[in-house]
């Protein structure tokens, strides 16, 4: 393929649970760090959560953090270590063909309802609600704060795919650097969903979700005894280059985007549909153009809910059952579910298996359901193996929409 259509990532910019670089987050999934913590939230009370703890201040004012939103304060501090991690001389970068590609789950609950608090102290006065709200709770607002903080004049846009927006912000900056409208993408995904009470009352109500007297040991996807999911917050955004431009500026490369798709289920808001999920990656490998045999290890979306955990082992069953070689893990042990922020998380977990040939395990697996056992499922430990040279990284989300992305080891 022509170097200028294939793009590889170059800088990774990230803040999880347990870990707001990717040197620090990769040895907490190599040590067994979990990220989840008691929490208390209004109205709905204790429960537990993963939050971020990263440094909002390196890039922005106490003012700026203020007037914006939580999603947006993630995105900036994500894009900016990208650009720094990238190695990029940011003086010399041409900002109006730079792109921001951002995947979301939802946009302006937190500061919704923030605000609908803040007025009910003041009898609902009107004249008491934030001036700030309409640019905080547009659907774009994440990627606009990335280019308002860092002088990006190129387009700028947020893809709600549920929870398979991570990915999709991946494939849009992908398609958009191929299609020549930018020469740099600034893509993935952030979320803040913990801020918000409506989605703890949500799951809650569906009996959805995680409860456990040790919050490390909440997250427990195919585990027989998994109880639900963990709602927690964080962001991961890739700089993303053609592959020419990447050589030309001798940069490290983490990766190489070898094949993604996308598809529907069109049967259900909530439950997946496993046949559908396995005809993505089945269109991500045509992509890729690879047999099942050629993959790696296979990134798990797995919630850790009934249903959900035995319907996506049955996928990948589906697409990957005659290979011997293909190992299978999940990060969501570790983090919870980061919802739009998530896919590329779990990406970014295992990129270093490229270098190293290590596969970070699934912890809280201690009773295996019957219904999620596959071969080479990494449960517990780390697995050495002789190299790791393609990734197959699942996102599935609500009202039935799919992803899958292969990233490949670099090989001049």
């Amino acid at each position: 393929m022509d170097e200028t259509q294939r793009i590889v990532i170059t800088g990774v910019g990230l803040t999880a649970p347990n870990g707001s670089n990717l040197t620090e987050y990769r040895q907490a999934l190599l040590t067994g760090k979990s990220g989840i913590v008691p929490y208390e939230i209004r109205y709905f009370g204790k429960t537990l959560a993963g939050l971020c703890n990263f440094p909002a201040t390196k890039y922005q004012t106490k003012k700026d953090l203020r007037r914006g939103t939580r999603a947006g304060s993630i995105a900036v501090y994500c894009a900016n270590e990208a650009v720094a991690d990238s190695g990029i001389d940011w003086s010399g970068v041409d900002t109006s063909a730079v792109g921001v590609f951002i995947g979301i789950t939802e946009h302006g609950n937190v500061e919704t309802e923030n605000e609908v608090y803040n007025i009910s102290q003041f009898n609902y006065d009107c004249s008491t609600w934030s001036h700030f709200h309409n640019p905080r709770t547009v659907a774009n607002n994440p990627a606009g704060e990335v280019t308002l903080n860092m002088k990006i004049t190129g387009p700028h846009y947020c893809l709600g795919a549920a929870c398979a927006a991570g990915n999709a912000g991946i494939i849009q900056g992908v398609q958009m650097l191929r299609l020549g409208e930018v020469d740099l993408a600034l893509a993935g995904g952030v979320s803040e969903s913990p801020h918000t009470f409506g989605i703890f009352a949500a799951f809650a109500a569906e009996n959805a979700l995680a409860k456990n007297d040790d919050p490390a040991k909440a997250s427990r996807p195919f585990d027989k005894n998994r109880n639900g999911i963990v709602i927690s917050e964080g962001g991961c955004l890739f700089t993303l280059e053609r592959l020419s431009d990447a050589k030309k500026r001798g940069a490290k490369i983490y990766a190489e985007i070898a094949g993604y798709a996308m598809n529907s289920d069109a049967s259900d808001f909530v439950l997946p549909n496993p046949q559908r999920q396995a005809e993505c990656m089945q269109k991500a490998l045509k992509k890729a153009a690879l047999e099942a045999e050629a993959v790696d290890l296979v990134s798990t979306h797995a919630t850790a809910t009934a249903l959900g955990d035995i319907q996506e082992i049955g996928a990948v069953r589906q697409v990957f059952g005659n290979s011997k070689r293909t190992f299978v893990n999940n990060t969501k042990s570790f983090i919870g579910h980061a919802m739009g922020a998530v896919g590329c998380l779990e990406l970014a977990g295992n990129l270093p298996s490229f270098a190293d040939g290590i596969i970070h395990p699934t912890i809280n697996c201690e009773n295996l359901d019957p219904e999620c056992e596959i071969a080479n499922l990494v449960i517990g430990k780390p697995v050495q193996t002789a190299g790791i040279r393609y990734i197959l990284n699942n996102s599935f989300g609500m009202v039935g929409i799919n992803s899958a992305v292969i990233a490949a080891k670099y090989e001049p």
